[in-house]
């Protein structure tokens, strides 16, 4: 076999998230009892609703394929959607994937090349820079860490990253791995930045259904930003539907029809039946998400509690479902120490460019986080 493999895979590393995640299965194989912090998937069922719509879809044959952008009552559904949300798309400008992830990168395929420039807000989500090393672009990032991950008050340092060299600004609010849910005052900065140098944002909200006490501002509803914001979304979070890779992202009728060229010719289309299910989650669900939601409330605050018990401060997120536990410098062998020793598995926080911390998710009972606080306590991590 030719192992000369191309330079553009080998521009990235594995997924931390994954290779922690592997780590700990490995353990649970051995027979060890492994609370596992580390994966960022709801620990609730998905809706009967959902199901029962896909089990529908499936004895009334909808299991070919389907069209490329996905199916038009989806397209529809997810338009309405957006629509309740305050940005206006047209069924057209929607592309429906399979998963969120495959609409990232079919997005940063599409406008990323070699030399292109992509500005980050770090902590990010660890896949966003593998993406765009893949596609050849290269990478500033601007440190929220200082700022408790809240990109208001790093406004002029972006401002200082931005400039007329800059293709593409990726915004993900609410935050994995942070929870940060940015200011409608921190996405105008976004928005005059992009307008003055004319930038493209992709705007991560996938985890736009999962918030605290506050309201999210969607990106493209800013005046100027309609035109120049790709809106990225999915139904992993919010539906509890990881496994059944549903995805998509709104964009400007012409972007869409140049990635559609890179879903046809890649994974085709969305899963058939699957999308059906994708409409159910959007018409028929919203108490269940009320529901998860509000757990996810109760066990940060909880976590909030814990910690300050044992004189960690945590900074306190008002999305998604993840915490930044500040740990020892080397964040990395802390996890696998606290991973092999208190067996207890979360994310190096370097893995998504903010050493010092752990990425903690709180997807998991609460009995299952009081322990896993009590292990990293009682074996000296905390």
């Amino acid at each position: 076999m030719n192992t000369d493999f191309t330079e553009r895979i080998q521009r990235v590393e594995p997924s931390a998230t994954i290779a922690i995640s592997n780590l700990a299965s490995e353990l649970e194989a051995d027979g060890v009892d492994v609370v596992d912090l580390s994966v960022g998937e709801p620990d609730f069922p998905t809706p009967e609703p959902i199901v029962d719509a896909a089990k529908d879809a499936m004895d009334a044959g909808h299991t070919g394929y389907a069209p490329s952008n996905g199916i038009p009552a989806l397209r529809s559904a997810i338009a309405d959607s957006l629509g309740e949300r305050g940005l206006s798309y047209d069924p057209a400008e929607i592309m429906v994937t399979p998963g969120g992830k495959q609409a990232l990168f079919e997005v940063v395929q599409t406008l990323v090349e070699d030399g292109s420039e992509v500005v980050l807000l770090d902590p990010a989500w660890v896949s966003y820079e593998a993406m765009v090393k893949i596609a050849g672009g290269s990478l500033e990032r601007v440190d929220l860490t200082p700022h408790d991950f809240q990109l208001e008050p790093a406004l002029p340092e972006l401002a200082e990253t931005v400039s007329a060299e800059t293709d593409l600004m990726i915004v993900n609010s609410p935050s994995n791995p942070s929870g940060a849910v940015f200011s409608e005052a921190a996405l105008d900065g976004v928005r005059d930045l992009a307008v003055e140098h004319d930038v493209t944002v992709i705007a991560d909200e996938m985890y736009d259904r999962i918030t605290y006490g506050v309201e999210q501002t969607s990106l493209g509803t800013l005046d100027g930003m309609a035109e120049r914001t790709v809106t990225v979304n999915g139904f992993s979070k919010a539906y509890s539907m990881t496994g059944w890779r549903l995805g998509y992202f709104a964009a400007p009728s012409d972007l869409v029809d140049q990635a559609d060229k890179l879903q046809s010719h890649s994974v085709t289309c969305a899963t058939n039946f699957v999308q059906h299910a994708g409409v159910a989650a959007l018409t028929e669900c919203e108490e269940y998400v009320t529901e998860m939601r509000d757990a996810f409330a109760e066990r940060r605050d909880m976590l909030v509690d814990l910690f300050d018990d044992h004189g960690v401060d945590v900074p306190v997120g008002d999305g998604a479902f993840y915490m930044m536990v500040p740990v020892a410098d080397d964040d990395q062998q802390w996890c696998e120490n606290a991973l092999s020793e208190a067996h207890v598995a979360t994310v190096p926080g370097s893995a998504f460019g903010t050493p010092g911390y752990a990425r903690l998710s709180y997807a998991a009972s609460t009995e299952r986080l009081q322990e896993g606080v009590e292990r990293l306590a009682n074996n000296g991590y905390l």
